[in-house]
């Protein structure tokens, strides 16, 4: 009898599985088909290069102001060498800051890229939103996330529907 009604559940079980409508998109390939998306990437690009170049100048100041220390060190005063180590201390301490406030956790390129970003993250998910209602879907996979498929038929690829949703034609 225990047989009977665990095979019944496993039935019961496969029928409702099979019921159920899946399908993927890829993440990466939507994005790489919306122009707007590369603009703020290549905008992204050039703030994080200015930055870095910026942060990159600091350090060598520093490391001059170093040098500079190092090569005069015998001729000064222990008054003056200690202002002199309070004056790179400070230097590396105010270059750590200004990396920290562009490139940190809170800092201005995490803020710009979410400012720039969101959007269109957000037109994503409202268009795969609206192809799974239409398609009765009752999950959609991102297979560029941490997902990991090993096939994929591409029969159940949505990603040129999202793109469509969205407004863009879809590349090659």
């Amino acid at each position: 009898m225990k047989r009977i009604i665990v095979l019944f559940f496993v039935c019961f079980a496969s029928i409702g599985l099979q019921a159920q409508k899946f399908a993927f998109i890829d993440t990466e390939y939507i994005l790489s088909n919306i122009p707007e998306y590369k603009e703020a990437q290549k905008e992204l690009d050039g703030l994080s290069e200015q930055w870095q170049k910026q942060v990159e100048s600091k350090y060598n100041e520093i490391d001059k102001m170093y040098k500079d220390f190092q090569a005069e060190e015998i001729l000064l005063t222990e008054k003056m060498k200690n202002k002199r180590r309070e004056e790179i201390v400070i230097k590396e301490e105010e270059a750590r800051e200004f990396q920290k406030s562009k490139f940190g956790v809170d800092g201005e390129l995490f803020k710009k890229r979410k400012e720039l970003i969101k959007p269109i993250q957000e037109k994503i998910y409202k268009a795969v939103r609206e192809t799974a209602n239409v398609g009765k879907y009752s999950i959609i996979f991102d297979k560029s996330s941490n997902l990991t498929m090993v096939y994929t038929n591409p029969k159940y690829d949505k990603s040129d529907d999202i793109l469509r949703r969205m407004g863009y034609k879809p590349g090659e």
